[in-house]
């Protein structure tokens, strides 16, 4: 029997839908994951074998893990679910000379400073950046780019381990702090330094096929992750209005980053700030995989699809089984999503029928809602803020990586 086989690499609990639709096509799913992520609720009747690593693993000790499924079976694909997996599923495919991203082409999408070059040669609008190798460069970058400035990781995820400074001062007295921890992964030169613009951030989520946009999902945070990330609140997002003239512009933005990275084929989530001041569309960042915090459920009610689901059919499109593009539709979704001071909130007595998902994780409350009218959604977003924050809110301080978790 010809099994085909897929090894899903999971650092962090997500990737359902990716791991069902996978087992429904009828390929074989390893999953490889954490040791103390095994009590999590995983797709148990879609996955044939499950192999664990320690908490702290490094990136060689998920390598040597795959390679030994190798020794008793044929692997086909290998996939990391997770932002930090990206990586360890490239070097793990070249280590075993699987076809697939590889390393270098990945990093693209991994680091900041790589990701800002790419896109500036290619016209797409940054903030002023820089890296943090010469103290000429810097001292005249500092000179040129108005402030504030914010510091921030080239390869962490979301607004993680991001200092703002107001003065030359301050940014030097970072770079000066980093120096001191004497590790690698702190060196300054992980780092790079840009200019802080007020304004508003969207997420555009894509499913990109033969290296075009097949279908996309457009929306718009309540408040910058980054002051969510260190200051606490409700996490919102929701469906982008399809009749604003900046969805266009977002559509176009999209389009040519994604031609200019050369990505042929998944899912992306990239994220553009508009500025305040100005109107200006800048790229924050762009990932080629699904965006966390329930962002593919609020499209998939939005928009009909999945960027789980896609992505799935994608890894595993053959002659026997060709990738068919969605059906899309243009509705409302959003949701409302915070950390909570109970371990299991009931929101029971949150009954408005446009309310279409629960978010069931322990310390979390989450709502979905689901509508076709904008105005409503706009209304639910503003009300469940309001009623999450007084009944459930809990603020945790800021953390600088995920590894303090």
């Amino acid at each position: 029997m010809n099994q085909k086989t897929i090894v899903c690499i999971a650092s962090e609990f997500k990737g359902n839908e990716f791991i069902e639709e996978c087992s429904k096509a009828g390929w074989k799913v390893i999953l490889i994951t954490r040791k103390d992520l095994l009590d999590s609720p995983w797709a148990w009747t879609s996955i044939s074998e499950t192999k664990i690593v320690e908490k702290n693993a490094t990136v060689e000790d998920y390598i040597r893990t795959i390679t030994n499924v190798c020794g008793a079976q044929k692997i086909r694909k290998v996939v990391g679910l997770d932002e930090f997996d990206i990586l360890t599923a490239a070097k793990a495919r070249e280590h075993l000379q699987l076809n697939g991203m590889s390393s270098s082409y990945a990093l693209r999408f991994r680091d900041k400073l790589q990701m800002r070059n790419l896109a500036s040669k290619a016209g797409i609008p940054c903030p002023e950046f820089t890296g943090i190798f010469n103290t000429d460069e810097i001292n005249e970058y500092l000179e040129t780019a108005r402030p504030p400035w914010i510091v921030k990781p080239r390869t962490e995820v979301s607004a993680f381990g991001i200092r703002k400074c107001e003065t030359k001062e301050q940014v030097w007295q970072v770079i000066a702090s980093l120096d001191t921890r004497n590790t690698w992964r702190d060196h300054p030169s992980q780092y790079l330094i840009e200019r802080f613009i007020e304004g508003d951030v969207f997420h555009v989520d894509s499913v990109v096929y033969d290296g075009e946009v097949i279908a996309v999902g457009i929306g718009k945070y309540g408040k910058p992750p980054y002051k969510i990330t260190h200051h606490g609140g409700v996490f919102t997002t929701s469906t982008f209005d399809y009749e604003d003239p900046d969805r266009k512009r977002l559509e176009q933005l999209n389009r040519h980053l994604i031609k200019s990275f050369r990505y042929e084929k998944g899912v992306t989530h990239a994220e553009f700030l508009r500025a305040q001041e100005t109107g200006e569309f800048y790229l924050l960042e762009i990932a080629c995989r699904v965006g966390g915090a329930y962002i593919a459920n609020v499209h998939e009610y939005a928009n009909g699809f999945n960027l789980w689901r896609e992505w799935a059919k994608l890894e595993i499109e053959d002659e026997d089984m060709p990738y068919q593009p969605p059906i899309y539709r243009q509705e409302y979704a959003g949701i409302c999503l915070a950390l909570a001071k109970v371990d299991f909130p009931d929101t029971s007595h949150y009954k408005d029928p446009e309310i279409i998902y629960r978010v069931n994780r322990p310390k979390h409350v989450g709502l979905i809602f689901h509508t076709p009218i904008k105005s409503r959604l706009e209304e639910l977003i503003r009300l469940y803020t309001e009623r999450i924050t007084d009944d459930f809110l809990a603020i945790a301080p800021a953390k600088e990586h995920y590894d303090d978790q």
